[in-house]
């Protein structure tokens, strides 16, 4: 065992005491033993301790001082030398100068760390006294004239090694107490850059005004309320002519002051955001059909009229369509999509003109019950499908695992995308018969494969099935597939509605084994907090993002911003919608951890998966 160089320093100790007799038994006690004694005291210390405390210490260095002042003198020194004592010896009577109790007060003002310990036969001051002027209490010791050498030699062992230790403590401190500086700082600097990628993903970049999914928010936040509200869509009239004439400067210029028009004539605590190009939301109470659609004619009214963009003068107007509904329930994505419809008939009637919703405008709401109604029969039916897209790791672009889509090619309405019949069989219980053959196909395709998983999407009604967890680990196990080879991937919103339900079921799947996912994640209602609470190998970040890089600063700014949260969570990263050479490279070199989409391979059925799972690295560029 190596001995700790600290330790091999002379210990360093102050002799305090107006008699020469005192100094001279000082000095003896701390000599080392000479004569035909000392091997045995040598081996008699190795039997007590297990080593000869000669061969690892070498003493004590001695300064001795016969006054008070003299000692304070000597400490300042030493602390200026950057020696300080370790311990000091004090008597109490020293005449004709202070006395030890002064000597005491006044060395512990120079030094905070020093150890005193008051060697006297008298009483003069109580140790209560002596603690009051030259404490803390632990660090003030006494022992009695006459002392035994014995006793000296321990107390200033015991005193020096503790001096050392107290040291090397705080020293420790000052350390941990930088290192928690730096987190704080790093944690600030984080939170900074989340609330900065925040505002990125939620507001425009022209108007600073709420953007779209800002706008969904705060409209699924009002439909889970009571109370009748209304949704306006607005986009302006002749638009794209002015932005051909005059240029985008200008068009952007007017945008900015319907905005701005907007805001000032729309209803007391009403959400305006700019959802896309000239088009605006605007989600407001309203005491019903009537009172909603004079708020909107007084908008109409203001945005119709002369701006002045840059030197010209435009004419320009708006269009709106209208939705009034009773909060509590209703699908805010049907009601936004029936508001869309309105405004639509009020451009095709003519400009300038706010339309309330009716039913005769939508066509799709029948559509939508004959879909139910088919979804209900699809399984039995064998209408569905599932095809497998691969999921590669950054470095060799080697295929770790599979994400199954669902398809549906009905016998009625031949093929139909999943984003229309998902969302219908979301509202209905068709899910979970849906959810459940998918499981199943799923994870028998698991068993097919060497070795990668299969990641699976649940939808929010299944995930929040009383019992879910329950319901995938049977069935995996009856598949005879291990977790650790399926992957759960649910949306924000599943586990948003209920955070602290969500984190117990995650943690549950965690524990059994399974991944979890986060999908389409950027696009609704994450947190670094939040993410934080919840259980997760990895998050998916929105094909939306990816495909606006190349175009939008503001996507770039959020994919790079979503790759470091990953990491900085220890989470893998996968990039969906990965379709070109140059978005592998940015995502490669911005850190994302995994890469999807038709640059490596459309989804394939379940043998030409296989195929590519066993082939193991796919080069992109149309894999199939």
């Amino acid at each position: 065992m190596t001995a700790d160089p600290a330790r091999a320093l002379p210990k360093r100790l102050l002799i305090i005491d107006d008699e020469e007799a005192m100094h001279d038994s000082y000095r003896r006690s701390f000599a080392p033993p000479r004569g035909p004694d000392a091997p045995a005291l040598g081996a008699m210390a190795a039997a007590l301790f297990g080593a000869d405390p000669a061969a690892e210490s070498p003493g004590f260095a001695l300064t001795h001082c016969r006054q008070g002042e003299e000692a304070v003198a000597a400490v300042e020194r030493a602390l200026a030398d950057g020696a300080p004592f370790a311990a000091a010896f004090i008597d109490v009577r020293m005449p004709p100068g202070i006395d030890g109790r002064e000597t005491a007060r006044r060395i512990r003002r120079i030094d905070a760390e020093i150890n005193l310990c008051i060697v006297t036969g008298y009483s003069d001051f109580s140790p209560v006294e002596i603690s009051k002027v030259a404490g803390p209490a632990d660090k003030i010791f006494y022992i009695a004239k006459p002392f035994e050498v014995a006793e000296i030699v321990q107390t200033a062992t015991a005193l020096a090694d503790r001096w050392q230790v107290d040291r090397a403590l705080a020293a420790t401190r000052a350390q941990l107490a930088e290192q928690i500086v730096q987190l704080e700082q790093q944690a600030a600097e984080l939170a900074a850059n989340e609330s900065r990628a925040l505002h990125l993903a939620t507001h425009d970049s022209l108007t600073d005004a709420p953007n779209r999914l800002a706008f969904l928010r705060a409209l699924g936040d009002r439909a889970r309320r009571p109370g009748r509200f209304a949704i306006a869509m607005l986009d302006l009239d002749r638009f794209k002519l002015i932005n051909d004439t005059l240029g985008h400067l200008a068009g952007d210029a007017l945008i900015r002051d319907v905005y701005a028009i907007l805001t000032a004539t729309a209803p007391e605590e009403a959400i305006v955001a700019r959802l896309g190009g000239d088009e605006f939301g605007v989600l407001f109470d309203t005491a019903g059909d009537d009172a909603a659609t004079m708020a909107c004619d007084r908008i109409i009214a203001a945005c119709a009229g002369t701006h002045r963009l840059f030197g010209h003068a435009v004419q320009s107007g708006a269009s709106a369509g209208l939705v009034v509904v009773d909060g509590a329930g209703v699908d805010p994505l049907d009601s936004l999509r029936r508001a869309d419809l309105a405004l639509n008939d009020a451009k095709r009637v003519g400009r300038g003109v706010t339309r309330l919703f009716d039913e005769t405008m939508d066509e799709g709401i029948r559509f939508r019950r004959r879909v139910e109604q088919g979804l209900a029969r699809a399984v039995e039916r064998d209408e569905l499908r599932l095809v497998y897209q691969p999921i590669v790791a950054r470095g060799e672009l080697e295929v770790v695992g599979f994400e199954a889509l669902v398809r549906w090619d009905s016998a009625i309405y031949g093929r139909i995308s999943p984003a229309v019949f998902i969302p219908i069989a979301e509202e209905s219980n068709v899910i979970h018969t849906i959810g459940d053959w998918i499981l199943a196909e799923a994870l028998a395709m698991v068993a097919r494969l060497p070795q990668q998983y299969v990641s699976i999407n649940f939808s929010p009604r299944q995930f929040r099935r009383h019992n879910f967890v329950a319901h995938v680990m049977e069935s995996a196990q009856r598949a005879g597939v291990a977790p650790g080879r399926v992957q759960i991937e649910i949306t924000e919103t599943a586990i948003f509605d209920d955070a602290e339900r969500a984190a117990e079921t995650l943690f549950r799947l965690r524990q059994m084994g399974f991944r979890i996912a986060l999908d389409d994640f950027g696009t609704g209602y994450s947190s670094l907090y939040n993410i934080r609470k919840f259980a997760l190998d990895s998050l998916k970040i929105d094909r939306s993002f990816i495909d606006g890089m190349g175009r939008e600063r503001e996507s770039a700014a959020i994919v790079h911003s979503i790759i470091h949260l990953g990491r900085a969570l220890g989470l893998e990263v996968v990039a969906e919608g990965v379709e070109t050479v140059a978005q592998v490279q940015a995502l490669r070199l911005a850190g994302t951890s995994h890469l999807q989409g038709f640059f490596f391979s459309q989804p394939v059925d379940g043998d030409v998966a296989v195929m590519l799972a066993e082939r193991r690295v796919l080069a992109g560029g149309a894999a199939v």
